[in-house]
Formats: C-alpha cells, structure tokens, sequence
C-alpha cells in the first residue's frame, strides 16, 4: 500500500474574526474546527500526520496532543511556505501527501480518501479536490482538458467571461506525489502583489514539467467550507449540526425539532431515546436507551443510563442511573453520582453527591457533599449544611432514612440507617439508626399578645 502523509495548515492568525482565542480553535459543535480536521485525518490511517502551527502555536499544540506532529511557521508567508516547514519531517518520504486547511471543520475522512483514491488510481503528481457551484464568484475556476485532466487554475480576477461561467471551483484541498511537491515548493516564488508563497503555484510548476495533474469533485460543496470571519462560523455549525442530529435519527433517536435541538460531535445515544426542542447536549456525555430529555434541557459530560427522563434541567460531570426521573427545574453539579430508580424533583440541587438506589428529594432540596443511601426519602426544603465559610464537610445519610420537611443537617453528621429526622429539625450530631431525632424549639402561644401589642401603640 501507498505511504499516505496528512500536513494541516493551522498558523494564521484569523484576524477577520475580530478576536483573542486563535482562529483554528474556535469551536464548532463543541470541537475546535483544527480539531475536527485532523481527527477525520485520523481515520485515513496516514503514516505521519504535520499540523503547522504559527499563532497560538502553545495553545493548539496542548489542544491536539497526541494526534499529530507540529512544525512552526514563525512567519506566516503563504500557503506554500507553511507546508515546507514540514521538509524535514517529509521531504525524503515516498508516497501521496494530503494538504487541508485547518480552517475547514466540515471536511470528512470518506471525501479525502476518495481524492487520494482517485489520485493513485490516475498516477498524477498532483490532484485538487473541486467542487460544483452555481455561486463561483471570487473562487479559482478549473480548467480541465479534453480527456478530464486539469489545464490550469484561473482565480476570479483573471478569468476571461467565458472562463468566469465554469462553475467547478478550486476547494484549496490537494493531494501530491510527495517527494514532488518538496522539489516543487522550492522552485515557488513569491513575485506577487502580496510578497507570499501560494501552494497552487505547485501546480503551475509541475504541469510546465509535463506532470498529469488531477482533480476529484466533492458532491457536497459544503466540505470545503472554509472559516474566515464570525458568519462563516455559525454556517459551519448550522451544518454541522444538522450532520449530528441526522446521524442520531439514523441511528434511531427521535428527535423532535432538529433544528432546535443542540448536539455536539462526541455524544452517544441510544435507540429509542427522544429528545424535545431546546435541548443542548454536550461534552463527551453518553446517553441510554428509551430515554426522554424534555425541552430546554441542558447536559454536559454525563453518563446516563436507560429508561432515565430529564425534564427541563441542568445536568453537569455526573452519572446518572436508569430508570431515574429528573426534574422539572432540578440541577445535578459536578462529581454526582444517581443510582437507579431515584427521582430527583422539582428545584432540587445535587452537588459533588452519591444519591443511593430508589431514593428521593422531591422538592426545593440542597445536597451536597453527601452520602445518601438506599431507599431515603428526604422533605421538601431539606439541605445539607456542607460550608461552613472555609471548609467544606460530608453528611452521611444511611439507608432507609427519613428526613422531615425543612430539615437542616449540619455536617460533618451522619444519620444512622432508617432513622426519622422530625420536620423542622436542625440536626448537629449523629442519629443513631432507627432513632427519631427532634431538634427544634418548643412551640409557645402567648394568647392576646396581638390586643396588648395594639393597645400599648
């Protein structure tokens, strides 16, 4: 098999889009679009992989660790004089090296495997990924031969008015004989208007050379999209977007409004879960079967099992079990823990917590830092007392407790099994199991307080 080689271009700074964060790292359905690239790269099974890196180099190469191999542009000079950076990790290799741009998030692995298919298959030194536009205005048009290979590029501002009606423009995708593209890149020069090194003038050189260069036509235009300013974002994300949600109705998820529901590249879910409008799914979260995820629902980096409902809440770093009823309005923080069969209701917060089986806060409930048991019911307006200002302490509620409505448990404080906490009570020692504890003051009726009150005005 062919030695296949990947170089990303990944150094501009991405001024149009008017911003502090590097513009290959800008997300796009939660991933930096550099990010998508180079992991549908990754599936192409390449030899090596050089993400050129030029801006924010530190903070891309932190974001791609491990997938790829780095090569600086200190000076960003064209697209020609990027991918020789990488002539000492390439230039000796033998076999086809595919050129992307890392701007371009919606490119996938089965268009660049079909370009370098076809570029073996007709033994040319140089292909280009083309695509079919009825809106070519400002893109390089391609100019093939009788028998389909390409002639030459013309940009725009060159083409002749009959050049200017081809609608098969040049994506800024290549696919090169690679020992060829390094003796050609140094034969670029950069007598332009702008002083830069272009990667097409690659072309020119080895066509003049009497080299077959090809072109292999993507049917979906969008792929090549290429993300310059904060417009060309949203479009990649709308379209990205659809691809995710289209992937999970195939999958057998229904989705109720695809157009408002909000699912990032790396979530996983089962059949037979719907999801309704409204909802943000995110992170590396991974949902069940028979699921139900209610509107305006928000989950982020969670482990949810099957037969769970989620409705209209927050769910963030946690597990939660199946057949768990979360919600309305209830928010599950980080490093939480839901065994099965729990129900977690209405305005109840859960916070770094293992919630045991079968258990219930039904409502206006604060745990946190807590152990909860098996089976415990805990009333409406219950908190654990976790902080004290400075430190934070655990409250241990065993199984089959019972906590009273409007109960206060002072931690450090541990609540033996099926113990009763009367409602009202403030608890700021242990129960032992099977105890009722009762810690409130006792009720007084001062009878004509009111009439005494009025009188002595």
């Amino acid at each position: 098999m062919t030695n296949r080689f990947a170089v990303v271009l990944a150094a501009g700074q991405g001024t149009r889009m008017k911003s502090k964060l590097y513009k290959v790292l800008h997300p796009v359905c939660g991933k930096p679009m550099v990010e998508h690239v180079v992991d549908q790269i990754g599936k192409l099974h390449v030899n090596k992989m050089v993400t050129i890196i030029g801006h924010g180099a530190e903070l891309v190469k932190a974001k791609l660790d491990g997938k790829t191999s780095f090569a600086l542009q200190e000076q960003q000079l064209g697209t020609a004089h990027a991918v020789m950076q990488a002539d000492s990790e390439l230039a000796n290799e033998k076999g086809v090296t595919l050129v992307v741009c890392g701007d371009t998030p919606l490119i996938q692995a089965e268009t660049m495997e079909a370009l370098m298919k076809h570029h073996v298959e007709q033994k040319a030194k140089a292909t280009i990924l083309t695509a079919y536009t009825d809106q070519p205005e400002g893109y390089g048009r391609i100019i093939r031969n009788d028998e389909g290979f390409v002639e030459r590029i013309v940009e725009h501002k060159d083409a002749t008015e009959e050049e200017r009606t081809i609608n098969e423009i040049n994506t800024g995708v290549f696919c090169f004989d690679n020992k060829e593209l390094f003796k050609a890149l140094k034969q670029v020069s950069n007598d332009n208007a702008q002083g830069e090194y272009y990667l097409p003038d690659v072309i020119e050189i080895l066509k003049a050379q009497g080299e077959v260069i090809s072109a292999y036509q993507t049917k979906d235009m969008d792929e090549t999209l290429g993300v310059n300013d904060r417009i060309a974002l949203s479009k990649a994300e709308k379209i990205m977007r659809k691809r995710i949600n289209e992937h999970h109705m195939r999958n057998g998820v229904s989705l109720i409004d695809p157009e408002q529901t909000y699912i990032e590249t790396d979530v996983v879910i089962g059949e037979d879960t719907v999801i309704y409008p409204g909802v943000f799914i995110s992170g590396e979260t991974q949902i069940g079967e028979d699921c139900i995820i209610g509107p305006n629902s928000e989950i982020k980096d969670c482990v949810i099992g099957h037969q769970t409902t989620i409705r209209q809440s927050v769910t963030h770093n946690s597990l939660i079990g199946s057949k768990v009823q979360v919600g309305p309005f209830a928010h599950i923080r980080p490093d939480s823990k839901i065994e099965d069969e729990v129900k977690i209701g209405n305005f109840v917060e859960i916070k770094k917590t293992h919630f045991g089986k079968g258990s219930k806060a039904s409502h206006l409930s604060y745990i946190g830092d807590a152990e909860v048991g098996s089976n415990v019911n805990i009333g409406c307006g219950s908190i654990t007392v976790n902080y004290d200002g400075k430190n934070k302490y655990l409250t241990k509620i065993e199984d089959d407790v019972f906590i009273g409505c409007n109960s206060n448990l002072v931690a450090p404080v541990t609540i033996g099994k099926s113990a009763y906490i009367a409602a009202g009570s403030t608890i700021t020692e242990d129960v032992p199991g099977e105890a009722l504890s009762i810690a409130r003051a006792r009720q007084v009726n001062k009878e004509n307080y009111v009439n005494k009150l009025k009188h002595n005005q």
